[in-house]
């Protein structure tokens, strides 16, 4: 017992490797986001840290166990891919089945945060993870398998509603519309990597279809497509100056992420892909967080 400890924690980090663990910081703070709206409109006294916590458990091993899925999933193909022959599974550094326990795990623990949070979350949580799961199947069949991604990300802060309030109102389906335009079209960006590669594969994308160079413009009007959603959004809820700062800081972030690649240039990609993306959701979250707070808070006293 002793000697197998290292070797499985050895592996538990070469999984959270493989899975991208901090990449987390994507999605998560759209849906804290979503839940302090809830907050907001719920008008209750004390502060839901606790359901904010499981919201946080729930999201991590939601994406967790989609991530790991997606890259049994795509082994074979990874292996053939001279960009991901490395990655840990296809490389033989993780086997199948500990990648296998992972997901059940990490599913296990998505579906104990959604019992802590309400019913209709554990009701809907299996439909959740139906979502995540079936996007790694769709690059087989359709181009618009970008936007399926998208969605998976995108019902978090829906769901991170539903957590807070029990119920859905449709007002936040602009900010799940936002995230799903937001994340295919970053998605498009990042798998111009692999226009070749899809083509001889026979894989489908949004670059393999239409060629890098309408690729790239289809994901600037996404992008824009985004801040049209978080206007919306804004007016929903009747958002102040800072909420709207924040969507004029993300559209600033997003100019420059287009910047960084172009047809004929990839070499910062990674750049565009996962640096800029961050700073994305966590300018996002930290305006809007703000005018929330200070807003709800402001108007009590």
């Amino acid at each position: 017992m002793v000697t197998s400890f290292p070797f499985m924690l050895k592996r538990l980090l070469l999984t959270l490797e493989m899975i991208k663990f901090e990449h987390s910081i994507f999605a998560l703070p759209f849906a804290l986001t979503g839940a302090l709206l809830a907050v907001r409109e719920d008008g209750g006294d004390r502060f839901p840290w606790g359901k904010l916590g499981w919201i946080v458990v729930a999201m991590v091993g939601a994406r967790s166990a989609a991530m790991a899925f997606n890259r049994l999933v795509d082994a074979r193909a990874d292996a053939r891919n001279p960009r991901t022959r490395m990655r840990h599974i296809p490389s033989g550094q993780l086997t199948p089945a500990f990648g296998w326990a992972f997901v059940g795990a990490s599913s296990l623990v998505f579906l104990a945060a959604a019992r802590e949070l309400n019913p209709l979350c554990l009701a809907l949580a299996p439909l959740a993870l139906a979502v995540v799961f079936f996007y790694s199947f769709t690059k087989r069949f359709t181009p618009f398998s970008h936007l399926v991604l998208g969605f998976a990300l995108g019902i978090a802060p829906a769901a991170a509603w539903i957590a807070i309030r029990g119920s859905l109102d449709p007002r936040i389906l602009w900010l799940t519309a936002a995230v799903t335009v937001w994340t295919a079209g970053f998605d498009i960006i990042y798998s111009c990597q692999d226009f070749e590669f899809d083509r001889d594969e026979g894989l489908f994308s949004i670059p393999s279809w239409l060629g890098l160079a309408w690729a790239l413009r289809l994901a600037r009007l996404l992008h824009l497509a985004m801040l049209v959603c978080l206007t919306l959004l804004s007016s929903a809820f009747q958002l102040h100056l800072p909420g709207n700062l924040g969507i004029f800081a993300v559209a600033m972030v997003l100019a420059w992420e287009h910047r960084l690649v172009s047809p004929t240039d990839f070499s910062r990609v990674n750049a565009a892909f996962f640096t800029m993306n961050g700073y994305v959701s966590v300018v996002f979250f930290f305006f809007w967080a703000a005018d929330i707070l200070f807003f709800q808070y402001a108007s009590r006293y």
